[in-house]
């Protein structure tokens, strides 16, 4: 991982735990984060959260869950703090109150994972129009993840392309309800198609024939944001961490999503 992910993504934390431990009011010694799986399956969390726990003795309790069900839980007053990747449910949950403000922290990019030699067979057409010609001839399938922000992300993909998935998708096309490692490990074992982030692509060991096919569209662009949950809809959010995020836009580069993941 960039060294300027980890400290941005470390500090973020640390100051969150430095702020909470302030509180005499506050006896508990964790903060909440409901935050999406790619943070989890790409190995961030796993590589940060010891170091938050030795440097100041907090635990950060990270919920793991799609971009959907991570702003529920923030909906639910089950979480101080939302680190997701969908920008528009963001904004969403900042108009329906339950955030205070959103802040970019880091990015990477969405890339169509697939197989390396087409199922249909022809290895002359562009592998991006092959990818959707295989997909729309069923000769592959493609896993879809719902509702997480890689599903939101490709959504708008099919919009861009005039296509109408609700009403074109056949039996080629398999909505899951899985993280993005265990999709993976599904297109691996079926040799399908599936949209990842290119953080937990890079985690994922169990590849099988699968490769990049597509990438390098700005549409691809994937941006990281955290918010605070808003004290004022639930009164168990920690004060501190109100101060730990806005501490976090004064770092240079940082806040302003300049970290790649």
């Amino acid at each position: 991982m960039n060294r300027w992910l980890k400290a941005s993504v470390i500090a973020l934390f640390m100051t969150a735990a430095a702020f909470m431990c302030s509180q005499a009011y506050s006896q508990e010694k964790s903060i909440v984060v409901a935050s999406t799986t790619s943070t989890q399956d790409s190995g961030l969390f796993g590589y940060l959260l010891s170091i938050v726990k030795e440097k100041t003795g907090i635990v950060v309790k990270v919920l793991a869950q799609g971009t959907g069900q991570a702003l529920d839980t923030a909906r639910r007053c089950d979480a101080d703090v939302v680190f997701v990747h969908a920008k528009s449910a963001e904004l969403k949950f900042l108009a329906e109150g339950f955030g205070v403000k959103r802040y970019p922290v880091m990015y990477n990019d969405f890339i169509l994972i697939g197989p390396k030699r087409r199922p249909g067979g022809n290895q002359g057409q562009g592998h991006s129009d092959g990818a959707a010609n295989d997909q729309d001839q069923g000769r592959a399938v493609h896993f879809t993840r719902r509702p997480f922000g890689t599903n939101i992300a490709e959504l708008a993909l099919w919009k861009d392309a005039s296509i109408d998935i609700a009403k074109d998708k056949g039996p080629w096309y398999k909505e899951i309800g899985q993280g993005m490692g265990a999709a993976l490990n599904m297109a691996s074992a079926s040799n399908a198609y599936v949209l990842s982030d290119r953080g937990t692509w890079l985690a994922f060991a169990n590849r099988g024939d699968l490769a990049i096919v597509v990438e390098g569209d700005k549409r691809l662009f994937n941006q990281y944001g955290v918010m605070l949950v808003n004290p004022a809809k639930c009164a168990s959010v920690k004060e501190g961490a109100w101060s730990a995020i806005h501490r976090l836009a004064d770092f240079p580069g940082r806040a302003k999503g300049h970290c790649r993941l």
